[in-house]
């Protein structure tokens, strides 16, 4: 009895139970291998994807590349001294890759673009010798040389003023230095560097661009690129689609659309260039249209018309006779194929969170796939057999040991009498009969969803691992329910979503008898931390709040913020227009109804959401008297990315609600 007893203490004292698996803790779910999305040779043999490894202790990371056979096989690691990552096939099959901003050969260790400047984003002209690539450069400078001097002389001034006269001065984490991202041609072999993009612009584009925003024709004789040629672009969302000769020449644009033109790809045969569309100039989330441009006759068609949902990611048959796409659906990412000869669109693959489309051979599929409970891995899926086959098991085995629950989806009625999807996760060894405090997360976007994925920023299982009834709404404005349910938000920040946030908190309460009514809290980030905020000044059942770069004044939000065509959509113009909506939705207006406690978290280096947003939010919460802390981070933005300042986020956020719904 007594070992019995001892064998017990031990296990309670390592963090083991009897249930024979531990709760995920900080360290192996931060340091848990992560993968990239696949990339499949020309003859379908060989996959390669990126592992990025996190080390909570060295406070950094290591990116590898894996080579798998297409049964899932190991066959190499590249990059086990160095952080590597790009990869990508030659036209042979040879793997290459960029390190430290050079380009490298699996064959070679030697740089092969050496233009101490940086390269990204290398293709392969087909049946040709050159390579395709992007670098930042100085729209003036007549070449590399010049690029290198001006950095040079930058980096030695010692006086680091900034002076502009336009928009859009800074993005996402960055100021501009007055560099732009351009196109160049060149050989592996060396040679001549040619800029194709030159201007004072950028290609690809500064924001809204895909993964896929330039390539070669099949024969390699033209360029398809996406640029934005407006001359304000922080007010802007009018990226093309244009087309260049390899030899130079007149650039073509063959977008119309005055919205957000993106990811195009030329057909297998030639004939066509397809590329994602949306319709209206200046809004962000519209739905994704499919559109096709005929080379033959420079004729532009929409092909997914009456396809309720936007599409993400797309990518030819071999025989160009169909389209195969991915698009967002109640909390996954669906896979549908476009017939292209009767624009008939059929499900292929549903029910999973799938991202990294590509297709090696005419009936097959290879994909990333990842779960709520597990992280992304390779698979590949057979069209005719419809056979779903797991190629990798990296992340999952290094998380075999601990335990992670399952969600389970529930719907309710909704603003406007719409049903409404949310998800719920149990905490690890849930017991029958046992009340559980609760925390539910609120997604940002605001046109976003939390869906069946394994979230580094935002995991369910790390809220649920200490004890916690975890729980998400999908409100109006998510995608994956059709672009009206998506396009209800805007101008409606305040009403519909929070409508159906309190409706399905309160459906929750009353269906799951486990969860206690009196412990629960609810976190968000970016639109998250507005509602968040939003929240704070209205009547609520949460016994505290996180709020993660939140929106807390809308009009000095649009003052300090760099994409500005986003708050002059959602809040329906100018601040000082009439009918303008940035004081109806600021929970600024809302300050003497704060009585609920609150985390504030912000980061130093958020142009998104700038930090004096949190600020506001602080000084008001604190002359209030409310219960307030505010955790800061100077060295990071929008995202905590640094593993040690990740954990200092778990930790606080943990014990915030430890202190107010477990005590």
């Amino acid at each position: 009895m007594k070992v019995f007893k001892s064998l017990i203490l031990v296990l309670l004292l390592s963090g083991l139970n009897l249930y024979g698996r531990q709760a995920l803790n900080f360290e192996a779910f931060f340091e848990a291998p992560r993968l990239g999305n696949p990339v499949v040779s020309a003859d379908g043999n060989r996959i390669a994807f990126t592992v990025t490894q996190f080390n909570v202790n060295k406070n950094d990371s290591r990116t590898v590349i894996y080579v798998i056979d297409a049964n899932g096989k190991q066959v190499k690691r590249i990059g086990a001294e160095k952080s590597v990552g790009s990869p990508l096939f030659d036209r042979n099959g040879v793997l290459y890759y960029i390190s430290n901003g050079d380009l490298y050969s699996e064959n070679s260790s030697e740089a092969l673009l050496d233009l101490k400047v940086g390269v990204s984003g290398v293709h392969f002209q087909p049946g040709g010798p050159l390579v395709l690539f992007k670098s930042k450069v100085y729209p003036d400078c007549p070449d590399m040389d010049c690029v290198k001097l001006r950095d040079e002389e930058r980096e030695e001034n010692p006086v680091k003023a900034r002076i502009y006269d336009r928009l859009m001065y800074r993005h996402w984490n960055t100021w501009w230095d007055g560099k732009r991202s351009h196109l160049f041609l060149s050989s592996v072999n060396g040679g001549e560097i040619r800029d194709i993009t030159p201007g004072d612009f950028d290609s690809p584009p500064i924001a809204l661009g895909s993964g896929h925003d330039y390539c070669f024709s099949p024969d390699g004789k033209e360029i398809a690129f996406v640029s934005n040629h407006d001359e304000v672009i922080a007010t802007s969302t009018n990226n093309d689609v244009f087309i260049i000769p390899v030899t130079g020449g007149k650039t073509m644009k063959i977008s119309e659309s005055k919205g957000n033109d993106t990811y195009p790809l030329y057909s297998p045969d030639g004939k066509w260039i397809a590329f994602l569309s949306m319709k209206r100039a200046g809004f962000e989330s519209d739905r994704n249209r499919i559109m096709i441009y005929d080379r033959s006759n420079n004729t532009l068609q929409e092909y997914t018309t009456g396809f309720e949902n936007t599409v993400r990611e797309m990518v030819w048959s071999p025989d160009s006779r169909f389209i195969y796409f991915t698009a967002p659906e109640k909390g996954k990412y669906a896979i549908y194929a476009l017939d292209i000869t009767d624009r008939k669109i059929d499900p292929v693959l549903r029910g999973h969170f799938i991202q990294g489309l590509t297709m090696p051979d005419t009936g097959t599929l290879v994909f990333s796939l990842q779960t709520a409970s597990n992280p992304k891995e390779i698979f590949k899926y057979d069209i005719t057999d419809r056979r779903l086959v797991q190629l990798t098991r990296i992340a999952e085995k290094t998380l075999a040991a601990y335990e992670r629950p399952v969600p389970e989806s529930f719907w309710f009625t909704g603003a406007d009498g719409d049903q409404v999807q949310g998800f719920i996760l149990k905490p690890p060894h849930f017991e029958e009969g046992k009340k559980y405090p609760a925390i539910e997360l609120i997604h940002g976007g605001p046109q976003g969803m939390f869906g069946d994925q394994f979230h580094y920023r935002w995991n369910y299982q790390m809220f649920a691992s200490r004890g916690y009834v975890v729980f998400w709404i999908n409100f109006h404005g998510s995608i994956g329910y059709g672009q009206k349910f998506t396009d209800s938000i805007s101008k409606h920040w305040g009403d519909k979503p929070f409508e159906d946030i309190i409706k399905g908190t309160q459906f929750v309460l009353e269906n799951y008898s486990f969860i206690d009514k009196d412990r629960i809290g609810a976190a968000g980030a970016s639109y998250g931390g507005f509602m968040i905020n939003w929240i704070e000044g209205h009547d609520n059942p949460f016994k505290c709040l996180v709020s993660h770069d939140g929106v807390y004044d809308q009009t000095s939000m649009w003052g300090a913020t760099e994409e500005l065509w986003f708050p002059e959509w959602e809040m329906n113009g100018l601040p000082w227009e009439e009918g303008s909506l940035y004081r109806k939705w600021s929970p600024s207006r809302l300050a003497e109804n704060f009585k609920t406690p609150i985390l504030i978290i912000h980061g130093e280096q958020d142009f998104r959401v700038p930090y004096t947003q949190g600020l506001q939010l602080f000084n008001a919460l604190q002359r209030r008297g409310v219960p307030s802390k505010l955790l800061f981070f100077p060295d990071e933005d929008h995202f905590v990315r640094k593993p040690q300042n990740a954990g200092l986020w778990w930790k606080t956020v943990h014990e915030w609600f430890e202190k107010y719904l477990k005590k």
